[in-house]
């Protein structure tokens, strides 16, 4: 069997001489053996359980943690791996999305190519949050909203990089339509308002990748009403999150 002492496992791992004592001492790692010269001795068994504490580790899972997960009865090590491997691959391809956002922000920065603004935020949310908006969702409407959202996530995913840009491109130039007739001091109920909603309406019917009935528009006002929702529309002006909703129900009754 060929083993390693703690100095050249350290070295391998690319951890200090340090960490493998401490893993030790608090019975995380264990050498497969001690010599008579007092050296630790670390196996193929080690070197894969330090493998599993280092991925763990990179997640963010606290060691006392990893030790429960590693020490668990029926710990499967491949069946783990793979479930790694899928959530690192996922969360590659958010970086890898992040990255080019990044890119893109430093050629805009350094004047060579024009960026739009929604472009900013492309990959920057994290499917944890958009797993906090889905369960809100679903708790607060019921019925077939998980359907719904399944539905529009399929329509989005279907989109090329290209056409998804130019969807949120278009949506910039509704919401701005909107913003613009609350700056004049527009009602929101004023009729004059009704061909940007509309606007909107259909925007959000595509996004859906189905129609966007008044009820369901109703609905989407509703939606509008999370904290977040809310919070990114004052951001567009002070006053339009509040508007905005009351604009799209005011259209929506008028309808039916």
């Amino acid at each position: 069997m060929k083993t390693y002492t703690v100095q050249r496992l350290a070295a391998l791992a690319g951890v200090s001489v340090r960490t493998l004592h401490h893993y030790d001492e608090i019975g995380l790692l264990k050498p497969a053996f001690t010599g008579e010269n007092r050296y630790r001795y670390y196996g193929e068994e080690e070197l894969l359980r330090l493998q599993q504490i280092l991925i763990h580790r990179a997640l963010d899972i606290p060691l006392a943690e990893i030790a429960a997960i590693l020490d668990a009865p029926g710990f499967d090590r491949l069946a783990v791996l793979r479930e790694q491997r899928d959530r690192l691959e996922s969360e590659a391809q958010r970086f890898a999305g992040m990255v080019r956002t990044i890119d893109r922000t430093i050629v805009r920065l350094e004047g060579e190519t024009a960026m739009q603004d929604n472009e900013l935020y492309f990959g920057l949310i994290a499917p944890e949050r958009q797993a906090e908006y889905e369960t809100w969702l679903v708790e607060r409407f019921g019925g077939d909203m998980e359907a719904r959202i399944v539905r529009g996530r399929k329509a989005m995913g279907d989109m090329s990089e290209a056409e998804r840009a130019e969807m949120m491109a278009e949506l910039q130039r509704v919401e701005e339509a909107l913003a613009e007739g609350f700056r004049r001091g527009l009602p929101p109920q004023a009729t004059a308002l009704d061909p940007a909603i509309e606007a909107h309406r259909e925007w959000v019917a595509s996004a859906w990748g189905r129609e966007c009935t008044p009820e369901a528009y109703v609905g989407l006002a509703d939606v509008y009403e999370h904290p977040d929702f809310r919070k990114r529309y004052e951001t567009i002006e002070p006053g339009f999150a509040e508007f905005l909703v009351t604009a799209m129900r005011a259209w929506a009754r008028r309808q039916l």
